[in-house]
Protein backbone atom coordinates (compact mmCIF):
# COMPACT_ATOMS: atom_id res chain seq x y z
CA UNK A 1 0.00 0.00 0.00
CA UNK A 2 1.42 3.87 -1.16
CA UNK A 3 1.71 6.31 2.08
CA UNK A 4 -1.29 8.40 0.22
CA UNK A 5 -3.30 5.20 0.52
CA UNK A 6 -2.13 4.76 3.77
CA UNK A 7 -3.59 8.04 4.63
CA UNK A 8 -6.51 7.87 3.10
CA UNK A 9 -7.46 4.42 5.48
CA UNK A 10 -6.78 6.70 7.98
CA UNK A 11 -8.98 9.30 7.66
CA UNK A 12 -11.13 6.83 7.31
CA UNK A 13 -10.97 5.77 11.01
CA UNK A 14 -9.45 2.38 10.09
CA UNK A 15 -7.36 0.81 12.99
CA UNK A 16 -4.06 1.13 10.40
CA UNK A 17 -3.97 4.92 11.13
CA UNK A 18 -1.01 6.82 10.50
CA UNK A 19 -0.07 9.13 12.85
CA UNK A 20 2.59 12.13 12.10
CA UNK A 21 5.16 10.47 14.91
CA UNK A 22 4.66 6.47 15.23
CA UNK A 23 7.82 5.21 17.82
CA UNK A 24 7.31 1.18 18.19
CA UNK A 25 9.81 0.04 20.83
CA UNK A 26 12.76 1.74 20.11
CA UNK A 27 16.15 1.01 21.24
CA UNK A 28 19.06 3.20 21.01
CA UNK A 29 22.62 2.24 22.43
CA UNK A 30 25.70 4.56 22.01
CA UNK A 31 29.29 2.79 22.24
CA UNK A 32 29.70 -1.45 22.27
CA UNK A 33 30.88 -3.78 24.97
CA UNK A 34 31.74 -2.28 28.66
CA UNK A 35 31.35 1.08 27.18
CA UNK A 36 27.54 0.77 25.99
CA UNK A 37 25.51 3.38 27.22
CA UNK A 38 21.14 2.42 26.65
CA UNK A 39 20.23 5.73 25.86
CA UNK A 40 16.48 4.66 25.07
CA UNK A 41 15.15 1.54 25.96
CA UNK A 42 12.02 -0.07 24.23
CA UNK A 43 10.20 3.09 23.73
CA UNK A 44 6.71 3.37 22.30
CA UNK A 45 4.93 6.84 21.65
CA UNK A 46 2.89 8.02 19.32
CA UNK A 47 2.51 12.06 18.54
CA UNK A 48 -1.16 12.65 16.45
CA UNK A 49 -2.39 15.58 14.60
CA UNK A 50 -3.42 18.28 16.54
CA UNK A 51 -1.46 16.90 19.47
CA UNK A 52 0.85 18.70 21.57
CA UNK A 53 2.93 15.76 23.68
CA UNK A 54 5.60 17.15 26.52
CA UNK A 55 8.56 14.69 26.87
CA UNK A 56 9.53 15.41 30.92
CA UNK A 57 12.29 13.71 32.62
CA UNK A 58 15.73 14.44 34.47
CA UNK A 59 18.73 15.16 32.42
CA UNK A 60 20.06 11.86 31.13
CA UNK A 61 16.39 10.50 30.82
CA UNK A 62 16.63 10.32 27.05
CA UNK A 63 14.63 13.46 25.95
CA UNK A 64 17.18 14.34 23.30
CA UNK A 65 17.89 11.36 21.84
CA UNK A 66 14.11 10.43 21.21
CA UNK A 67 13.58 13.55 19.41
CA UNK A 68 17.45 13.00 17.26
CA UNK A 69 15.35 10.01 16.62
CA UNK A 70 11.98 11.75 15.58
CA UNK A 71 13.75 14.25 13.87
CA UNK A 72 15.30 12.11 11.85
CA UNK A 73 18.88 13.14 12.91
CA UNK A 74 19.72 9.48 14.30
CA UNK A 75 18.33 5.97 13.76
CA UNK A 76 17.01 3.24 16.43
CA UNK A 77 19.92 0.68 17.40
CA UNK A 78 16.57 -1.96 17.63
CA UNK A 79 12.38 -0.72 16.77
CA UNK A 80 11.09 1.46 14.46
CA UNK A 81 10.42 5.27 14.25
CA UNK A 82 7.36 6.53 11.42
CA UNK A 83 7.33 9.82 10.39
CA UNK A 84 4.69 10.72 8.30
CA UNK A 85 4.01 7.03 7.03
CA UNK A 86 7.40 6.69 6.51
CA UNK A 87 10.09 4.47 8.89
CA UNK A 88 13.37 6.48 9.21
CA UNK A 89 15.91 2.89 8.76
CA UNK A 90 14.65 1.74 5.80
CA UNK A 91 15.35 4.75 4.29
CA UNK A 92 18.37 5.54 2.08
CA UNK A 93 21.02 8.81 3.56
CA UNK A 94 19.20 10.85 0.72
CA UNK A 95 15.51 10.18 1.24
CA UNK A 96 15.85 10.64 5.29
CA UNK A 97 17.61 14.08 4.43
CA UNK A 98 14.66 14.84 2.17
CA UNK A 99 12.31 13.70 4.86
CA UNK A 100 13.95 15.74 7.67
CA UNK A 101 14.12 18.93 5.39
CA UNK A 102 10.52 18.53 4.55
CA UNK A 103 8.29 16.99 7.44
CA UNK A 104 9.98 18.07 10.31
CA UNK A 105 10.55 21.53 11.84
CA UNK A 106 12.66 22.09 15.04
CA UNK A 107 12.10 24.51 17.60
CA UNK A 108 15.84 25.28 19.92
CA UNK A 109 16.02 26.43 23.00
CA UNK A 110 19.05 28.88 21.63
CA UNK A 111 16.99 29.57 18.51
CA UNK A 112 19.64 28.91 16.04
CA UNK A 113 19.25 31.53 13.74
CA UNK A 114 21.97 32.76 11.64
CA UNK A 115 23.24 36.12 12.80
CA UNK A 116 24.03 37.30 9.08
CA UNK A 117 20.78 37.02 7.81
CA UNK A 118 17.76 39.26 8.90
CA UNK A 119 14.56 37.79 10.24
CA UNK A 120 12.71 37.44 7.02
CA UNK A 121 15.80 35.72 5.86
CA UNK A 122 16.45 33.21 8.12
CA UNK A 123 12.90 32.14 8.13
CA UNK A 124 12.87 31.38 4.62
CA UNK A 125 15.85 29.12 5.08
CA UNK A 126 13.39 25.30 4.61
CA UNK A 127 12.04 26.97 1.52
CA UNK A 128 15.26 27.82 -0.27
CA UNK A 129 16.32 24.67 0.55
CA UNK A 130 13.24 22.67 -1.10
CA UNK A 131 13.99 25.26 -4.16
CA UNK A 132 10.60 27.12 -3.64
CA UNK A 133 9.77 30.07 -6.26
CA UNK A 134 11.00 32.92 -4.86
CA UNK A 135 7.61 34.79 -4.83
CA UNK A 136 5.81 31.80 -3.28
CA UNK A 137 8.70 31.76 -0.36
CA UNK A 138 8.24 35.56 0.34
CA UNK A 139 4.46 34.76 1.00
CA UNK A 140 5.07 31.93 2.96
CA UNK A 141 8.17 33.94 4.89
CA UNK A 142 5.36 36.59 5.24
CA UNK A 143 2.37 34.25 6.03
CA UNK A 144 4.68 32.77 8.90
CA UNK A 145 5.86 36.04 9.97
CA UNK A 146 2.65 37.45 10.57
CA UNK A 147 0.93 34.11 12.90
CA UNK A 148 3.94 35.12 15.40
CA UNK A 149 2.95 38.59 15.60
CA UNK A 150 6.42 39.91 13.82
CA UNK A 151 5.90 41.18 10.03
CA UNK A 152 7.47 44.26 11.25
CA UNK A 153 11.05 42.73 12.23
CA UNK A 154 11.55 40.90 8.39
CA UNK A 155 14.11 43.36 8.00
CA UNK A 156 15.84 43.14 11.19
CA UNK A 157 18.70 40.78 11.81
CA UNK A 158 19.18 38.74 15.39
CA UNK A 159 21.25 41.29 17.00
CA UNK A 160 18.73 43.61 16.66
CA UNK A 161 15.88 41.41 18.48
CA UNK A 162 14.82 40.30 22.11
CA UNK A 163 15.13 36.77 23.39
CA UNK A 164 11.16 36.25 23.08
CA UNK A 165 11.46 37.84 19.39
CA UNK A 166 14.41 35.32 18.41
CA UNK A 167 12.15 32.56 19.31
CA UNK A 168 9.03 33.61 17.76
CA UNK A 169 11.26 33.78 14.12
CA UNK A 170 12.46 30.37 15.05
CA UNK A 171 9.28 29.02 15.48
CA UNK A 172 8.13 30.90 12.06
CA UNK A 173 11.29 29.15 10.49
CA UNK A 174 10.59 25.68 12.23
CA UNK A 175 6.53 26.53 10.53
CA UNK A 176 7.19 27.98 7.13
CA UNK A 177 7.49 24.42 5.30
CA UNK A 178 4.63 23.44 6.76
CA UNK A 179 5.72 20.23 8.45
CA UNK A 180 3.84 17.23 9.98
CA UNK A 181 6.09 17.25 13.16
CA UNK A 182 7.12 20.54 15.07
CA UNK A 183 10.32 19.44 17.50
CA UNK A 184 10.56 21.95 20.45
CA UNK A 185 13.48 21.32 22.35
CA UNK A 186 13.33 23.48 25.89
CA UNK A 187 11.79 26.34 23.91
CA UNK A 188 11.51 28.52 26.82
CA UNK A 189 14.28 27.67 28.72
CA UNK A 190 16.29 30.76 27.75
CA UNK A 191 14.11 33.19 28.06
CA UNK A 192 11.79 34.73 31.09
CA UNK A 193 8.31 33.26 32.64
CA UNK A 194 6.34 36.13 30.61
CA UNK A 195 7.96 35.54 27.09
CA UNK A 196 8.15 32.37 28.01
CA UNK A 197 4.14 31.99 28.20
CA UNK A 198 3.74 33.88 25.13
CA UNK A 199 6.06 31.68 23.02
CA UNK A 200 4.00 28.61 24.94
CA UNK A 201 0.69 30.14 23.70
CA UNK A 202 2.08 30.08 20.11
CA UNK A 203 3.22 26.43 19.98
CA UNK A 204 -0.15 25.74 21.62
CA UNK A 205 -2.13 27.86 19.12
CA UNK A 206 0.01 26.02 16.50
CA UNK A 207 -1.19 22.51 17.45
CA UNK A 208 -5.10 23.51 16.57
CA UNK A 209 -4.05 24.75 13.64
CA UNK A 210 -3.21 20.88 13.01
CA UNK A 211 0.59 20.25 13.78
CA UNK A 212 1.77 17.45 15.74
CA UNK A 213 4.05 18.90 18.32
CA UNK A 214 6.63 17.15 20.83
CA UNK A 215 8.28 19.03 23.31
CA UNK A 216 10.72 18.27 25.74
CA UNK A 217 11.28 20.37 28.93
CA UNK A 218 12.04 20.73 32.48
CA UNK A 219 9.25 23.48 32.87
CA UNK A 220 5.93 22.22 34.86
CA UNK A 221 4.41 25.01 33.28
CA UNK A 222 5.70 24.50 29.60
CA UNK A 223 4.05 20.91 30.52
CA UNK A 224 1.19 21.75 32.07
CA UNK A 225 -0.29 23.12 28.28
CA UNK A 226 0.19 20.02 26.61
CA UNK A 227 -2.48 17.55 25.92
CA UNK A 228 -0.42 14.62 27.26
CA UNK A 229 2.96 14.38 29.52
CA UNK A 230 5.54 11.48 29.18
CA UNK A 231 7.69 10.87 31.81
CA UNK A 232 10.78 9.15 30.83
CA UNK A 233 13.14 7.61 33.07
CA UNK A 234 16.55 5.79 32.61
CA UNK A 235 15.51 5.99 29.16
CA UNK A 236 11.95 4.12 29.58
CA UNK A 237 8.60 5.83 29.72
CA UNK A 238 7.23 5.39 33.02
Amino acid sequence: MSAASVRDVAEAGDERIVHPVMVRAVTKVYGEGDDAVRALDGVTLDVRRREMVALVGPSGCGKSTLLNLVGCVDLPTSGTVSIDGSVTNALSDDRLTRLRRDRVGTVFQFFNLLPALRAGDNVALPLVLQRIARREIDARVTAALASVGLTNKARAFPAQLSGGQLQRVAIARAIVHRPAIVLADEPTGNLDSATGATVLKLLRDLAGTGQAILMATHSDDAAAICDRIVHLRDGRVV
